[in-house]
């Protein structure tokens, strides 16, 4: 048999000498087909290289086994990494991803979840992007039947299982750590107002000011889109006035990668002129110069989990779900660009 032609039932059903209906319960395992039999049409498949076709079976079953996901940047290490957790468990039990970006715009999301919708999805997963202030296209999607997870940037306004991480402890205790190391004149830089893990981590960063009895300073709480141009002006307006900061928590990696860049370009040296803070679990923040502290976040198993609770949607329509937020821990990894050498720790102050 050629090696261009995909082997099919058919065939297999030809070579035994077997109707295609036999030779399909048998490949399911089917208990009306005698042991034997089963065997040999298991042997030939492997030998034959055979696989099911996932079209025919979808149309067959009238399922696409297809799960939506929708990230705001698949080049980003926190995106990436999320998707390789849901393509784990979606692969392991027979589903397959299609993974569309946003690009942190709203009209791209609404886009892609309307070419998911019409390409019979099962299901979607998603994180929302910067600029998503509405969730009617959400609504739209849960209207029509399609359940969906949020992860990471979810809403309140969206009643359905979510994975979340420690946002406010994750902050908290890294603008706690900025403090105890001598740093008090701290920068928050972070992402749209309306987004979860901006009010989360905000919160966090508010409290730990508070309970060291630091001001709290408002033109030190920075919101930026994700235009690395506009990023950088920000960050240089914050030292061209005579009341400079001393350090910043950047909230997310992106913002924590173009500060240090910009740190550099302006001379200041980190952490002896301005100490920096981020939230990233990529492996490249050890190779920095500074090695970068990090919030870290179980991003793998972010996915995962979230991927476990939409198969339990579709897999279990009929019955009414308990929707459950899943929250995990985060960890601070501490590294030389907020290390103060030489400062004693104030662990009160």
């Amino acid at each position: 048999m050629s090696e261009q032609h995909n082997v099919t039932i058919k065939d297999i059903a030809q070579k035994l000498k077997l109707s295609v209906s036999t030779v399909s319960r048998a490949l399911r395992d089917s208990t009306e087909i005698k042991p034997a039999t089963r065997q040999l049409v298991r042997e030939l498949a492997a030998e034959l290289r055979y696989s099911p076709n996932p079209i025919a079976l979808s149309l067959k079953e009238k399922k696409s086994k297809i799960i939506g996901v929708i990230v705001p940047e698949i080049a980003n290490n926190f995106c990436a990494a999320t998707i390789a957790g849901i393509e784990d468990i979606a692969y392991s039990r027979g589903y397959h991803v299609i993974i569309f970006q946003s690009h942190e715009k709203f009209e791209r999301e609404v886009i892609n979840t309307q070419l998911l919708t019409s390409r019979r999805i099962e299901g979607l997963i998603i994180s929302l992007s910067n600029e998503t202030t509405s969730l009617t296209h959400i609504h739209e999607m849960i209207g029509k039947g399609i359940p969906v997870v949020m992860f990471d940037r979810v809403s309140d306004e969206i009643t359905t299982h979510k994975v979340v991480v420690n946002d406010y402890y994750g902050a908290y205790k890294a603008t706690e750590h900025l403090i105890q190391e001598g740093f008090h004149d701290i920068v928050h830089l972070t992402i749209s107002p309306f987004l979860s893990i901006t009010q989360k981590r905000l919160n966090g960063y508010c409290d730990a000011l508070r309970k060291y009895n630091i001001p709290q300073k408002k033109e030190w709480i920075v919101h930026c889109n994700f235009d690395a141009a506009e990023i950088e002006r920000s960050i240089r307006r914050l030292f061209s006035g005579p009341d400079k900061p001393n350090a910043i928590l950047a909230s997310v990696e992106r913002l924590a990668t173009i500060c240090m860049n910009v740190l550099r370009d302006m001379n200041l040296r980190i952490p002896d002129d301005v100490a920096l803070v981020g939230f990233s679990d990529n492996p490249i923040s050890h190779l920095l110069s500074p090695a970068l502290t990090s919030v870290r976040q179980p991003t793998f198993d972010i996915g995962q989990q979230a991927a476990e609770l939409m198969l339990n949607l579709i897999e279990n329509k009929h019955a009414v779900p308990k929707f459950r937020t899943v929250q995990l821990e985060t960890a601070l990894d501490i590294q030389a660009s907020s290390r103060r050498v030489g400062v004693l720790q104030e662990g009160s102050r």
